[in-house]
């Protein structure tokens, strides 16, 4: 008898996942709760550290839910999750039963919601943004100001959300630096008459080719980059935003003037992955991510046996650490089909 398997969310990690279970003969049930796959990626413009443009991998992913063996459910949610030894059955929002043999959960992430920090004035001045929606911006080849100008000088905050104790994540969220590099360059490619300025406590470029990206965005586009954290943001009679902060190298305090203002969110446990966190009684961490097995050697097993992880819903990844996760998932999964029965 083939084996069944239900993968909990369409990003990229659930579709990599969904592939890779097709391909080895299982049939999948992939539930997505928004009305198209591709999660996060779906907001990108360019992505690090090639700035490769986002569609390429897209296309990848886009064409798994095409294989035979995987049936896609958008605009679906989970009401009921019910296990019983190997054996799994989950209830979905239009009330349909799906059953399986094992679970890979992939609810990924959401962006930290930058209003909490009001000092940073996003949902109160117009031109303070968050990095998805630059992205936006990019996309749509128009980087403007809300009056329709063009932004001359424009300050980037690091860390929005992460590394901060006021909001209870203490934890790095790995990927803001390495965007703020990217946006950085792609502004002034876009901009070139534009002076940028990235406000950071730690240049934290953990990856392949990230700290060439970093050199080259000093060396070659002439970004400033500013040891130290933005305490406060104000607008100006003339619409310009007032940025106080603290420029740590220097040891004294800086008060300037930006036309724009972006926020780089950081990454928390989805909403999502909370719901069925608490549905199916799956231990999250103190970084109230999911909790993994063991962090050296089972970070796709949880607490309850069947039932896999991948992707950034165990912790903050790159698109690259993500796919590779889920390829582990898999491995797991079917070493655990395998034996289950013995």
């Amino acid at each position: 008898m083939s084996k069944q398997v239900i993968v909990i969310g369409g990003g990229v990690a659930g579709l990599e996942a969904a592939g890779q279970l097709s391909k080895a003969g299982i049939e999948v049930s992939l539930i997505e709760k928004e009305n198209k796959t591709g999660g996060h990626l779906n907001d990108w413009y360019k992505l690090f550290p090639d700035r490769r443009n986002s569609s390429e991998v897209k296309e990848y992913l886009d064409g798994i839910t095409h294989h035979d063996g995987i049936k896609l459910l958008t605009n679906t949610t989970i009401e009921k999750f019910n296990s019983n030894k190997s054996h799994f059955s989950i209830i979905t929002n239009e009330g349909k039963e799906l059953t399986a043999d094992a679970v890979v959960v992939a609810t990924g992430f959401d962006l930290f919601k930058s209003a909490r920090k009001e000092e940073y004035g996003y949902g109160i001045y117009d031109n303070v943004i968050t990095s998805t929606d630059l992205e936006e911006m990019f996309r749509k080849g128009k980087i403007v100001l809300s009056n329709g100008n063009v932004p001359k000088t424009i300050g980037i905050v690091h860390c929005v959300g992460s590394r901060d104790e006021k909001v209870g994540n203490l934890y790095c969220s790995k990927l803001c630096c390495v965007t703020a590099v990217k946006q950085a360059i792609e502004l002034r490619e876009h901009l070139p008459e534009s002076k940028v300025f990235c406000f950071y406590m730690d240049m934290r470029m953990g990856g392949a080719f990230y700290e060439e990206l970093y050199r080259e965005a000093q060396e070659k586009w002439g970004v400033n980059f500013i040891r130290g954290k933005v305490s406060e943001a104000g607008e100006a009679i003339d619409n310009k935003l007032i940025i106080k902060v603290e420029d740590t190298l220097a040891g004294r305090p800086l008060k300037m003037e930006v036309d724009l203002l972006v926020l780089m969110a950081g990454m928390e446990m989805s909403e999502g992955g909370k719901k069925i966190s608490k549905m199916c009684g799956l231990n999250t961490g103190e970084n109230r991510f999911f909790a993994v097995a063991d962090h050296h050697y089972g970070s796709n097993r949880s607490n309850i046996k069947g039932v896999f992880y991948a992707g950034t819903c165990t912790a903050p990844m790159n698109i690259t650490e993500t796919i590779s996760h889920a390829r582990a998932a898999v491995s797991e999964v079917m070493d655990y089909l395998k034996n289950v029965r013995k």
